[in-house]
C-alpha cells in the first residue's frame, strides 16, 4: 500500500483519489480552500443559485466509469440529463441557428436552414473526426503518452502541423459555421492558428454523444462535485481543507513528501492536480507553457419580461458572448450566466445589450466574476494550458512527469478543458501507478 498524496481538491485531484483509494492505497489530499470542488461549484444569492464552473458536460460515459470503478454507479447518486440543444448561435448578420445533438440527421436540415448545401457541408466536417477521435481515444486519452512507443501513425496524427484556423478555412465554405465549430475552443481563449485541427473533435462528440446536465434543482453541475466528496469518504480518503501547499520533496531523486506551511506530508506517490507552476519541483519542467486565462463572466438574476433563451445562447460579434440559463432562481425570475471574450471595451451586460439581448431593466441580482478572481479563488484557472502550437503536447505534463513519483492530472493535464478529459486524466494517473 502506497501513501498517496493529491495535491488539489477540484474535480480532477478527487477522481484521482478516489480511484487510487479504490485501488487499495492510503490516500491524502490536500486542498487550499474550505471546501472541495474547485470549478464545479455554486455561487449563491438569496434564492438564485449559478454554476461557477462546468454547466455541462459531454461523454458522461467518463462520469460513470469514475463512480463506477470507485463504488455505487453514478446512477444511484445523481441524474445526468440529456440536452436535446447543444446551444444556440446568433449571428451578426441576424441568422441564427440552433444546434441539435446526438443527431447526424437534426444537424442537418437545421444547418440547412442557413443556406442550401450547408447542411451536407457541415456533416462531412464532422465526419472527418471520427478517425480522430477513435485514435485519440485508444492512443492519447486512455493510454498514458509515451513517446517511445507510440506508433507512427499516432505521433503523426497527434503531432499535426495543421491547425484548427486550416482546416475549418479549408472544410467550412460559411463563416457561421466556422464560427459554429471554432466557439469550443475560442470560448476557452484558445487562437485556432495556434490549435491543432484534431482539438475541433469536440463537434464530432457533441453530435455523436451530445450534451448532459445536471438540472438546477437537483445541484446543477455542482452536485457532481458534492457526490464525488462524498465517494471519497466513503473511499476513507484524509481529505484536509485550508492547507497550502509550497512544494514537493525530493530527496535522492525522488518526491518523498509534500511542503505545507503546517509541514510536510509523507509520501511514496504524489498527484499534483494544480497548476504545475504553483510547485516549484514542477514549474521548471512547464516554463514553456501558458494558462489559458477564464473568460469574464457575469451572473445574474433577471426578472419581468426577458427573452426566453435555451440552456446555452452564444452571440457572435466582435465580442462573443455565452450567456447560460440553467441556473436556480425563483418564481418569475431567471438565473443567466454572462461569459465574454474578445473585444470588451465596456460592462459586460452593457456590450450584450449593444447586441440586441437588453436585460438591464431586469436585473435584480448581480455577481461579478473577473478572470483575476476566478484564478485567485481557485488556485490557477481551470481551463488548463493554452495552446500554441503542436509542441504544447509534449510540453504539457501529465499523467507522467519528469519527477520521480510525481504525477499529473486535472485541466494542466489534458489536451482540452471540460469534465471529461479532467476525469481521463485522472483515469490514467490511477492506470500508470497501478494498484497497492
Amino acid at each position: 500500500m502506497a501513501r498517496v498524496v493529491v495535491v488539489g481538491g477540484g474535480y480532477g485531484g478527487m477522481a484521482s483519489a478516489a480511484r487510487l483509494a479504490k485501488l487499495g492505497h492510503a490516500v491524502t489530499l490536500l486542498e487550499q480552500g474550505p471546501a472541495l470542488g474547485g470549478a464545479l461549484g455554486r455561487v449563491v444569492r438569496d434564492e438564485f443559485a449559478w454554476d461557477t464552473g462546468a454547466t455541462a458536460t459531454l461523454l458522461p460515459a467518463v462520469a460513470r466509469d469514475l463512480f463506477r470503478k470507485s463504488g455505487r454507479p453514478l446512477e444511484r447518486e445523481l441524474e445526468l440529463v440529456h440536452r436535446d440543444v447543444v446551444r444556440e448561435h446568433w449571428f451578426a448578420d441576424g441568422t441564427r441557428l440552433m444546434l441539435p445533438g446526438s443527431s447526424r440527421e437534426a444537424q442537418l436540415h437545421a444547418v440547412d436552414a442557413l443556406g442550401p448545401g450547408l447542411g451536407e457541408a457541415w456533416l462531412a466536417h464532422v465526419a472527418a473526426y471520427a478517425d480522430d477521435w477513435e485514435m485519440l481515444r485508444r492512443e492519447y486519452l486512455e493510454r498514458p503518452w509515451d513517446p517511445d512507443v507510440i506508433s507512427t501513425e499516432t505521433r503523426k496524427r497527434v503531432l499535426t502541423r495543421e491547425s484548427l484556423h486550416r482546416r475549418l478555412r479549408r472544410a467550412l465554405p460559411d463563416a457561421r459555421l466556422r464560427q459554429v465549430a471554432a466557439h469550443p475552443l475560442e470560448a476557452e481563449g484558445h487562437v485556432l492558428r495556434q490549435v491543432p485541427a484534431w482539438a475541433g473533435v469536440t463537434a464530432y462528440l457533441e453530435q455523436r454523444f451530445g450534451v448532459w446536465t445536471i438540472p438546477a434543482e437537483a445541484g446543477g453541475m455542482a452536485a457532481l462535485g458534492t457526490a464525488l466528496a462524498a465517494r471519497l469518504t466513503t473511499r476513507k480518503v484524509e481529505v484536509r481543507t485550508g492547507v497550502a501547499v509550497r512544494d514537493v520533496v525530493v530527496r535522492e531523486g525522488r518526491a518523498v513528501a509534500v511542503a505545507t506551511d503546517d509541514g510536510e506530508v509523507d509520501a511514496d506517490v504524489v498527484v499534483c492536480a494544480i497548476d504545475p507552476r504553483r510547485l516549484p519541483a514542477l514549474a521548471a519542467h512547464v516554463r514553456r507553457t501558458l494558462p489559458t486565462m477564464p473568460a469574464v463572466a457575469v451572473h445574474l438574476g433577471v426578472e419581468g419580461d426577458v427573452p426566453d433563451l435555451g440552456p446555452e445562447t452564444v452571440v457572435h460579434g466582435d465580442a462573443d458572448f455565452t450567456v447560460t440559463t440553467g441556473g436556480l432562481a425563483p418564481a418569475g425570475a431567471h438565473a443567466w450566466t454572462v461569459r465574454g471574450r474578445g473585444r470588451l471595451h465596456e460592462d459586460v451586460v452593457d456590450a450584450l445589450a449593444r447586441t440586441g439581448l437588453d436585460v438591464r431593466k431586469q436585473v435584480v441580482r448581480r455577481v461579478d466574476d473577473s478572470p483575476r478572481d476566478q484564478v485567485e479563488r481557485w488556485g490557477g484557472s481551470p481551463w488548463g494550458v493554452l495552446w500554441q502550437g503542436r509542441a504544447t503536447v509534449t510540453e504539457r505534463l501529465g499523467p507522467r512527469t519528469p519527477v520521480p513519483g510525481v504525477y499529473a492530472a486535472g485541466a494542466s493535464a489534458t489536451p482540452g478543458a471540460g469534465l471529461p478529459y479532467v476525469g481521463l486524466s485522472a483515469a490514467l494517473v490511477a492506470q500508470v501507478v497501478g494498484p497497492a
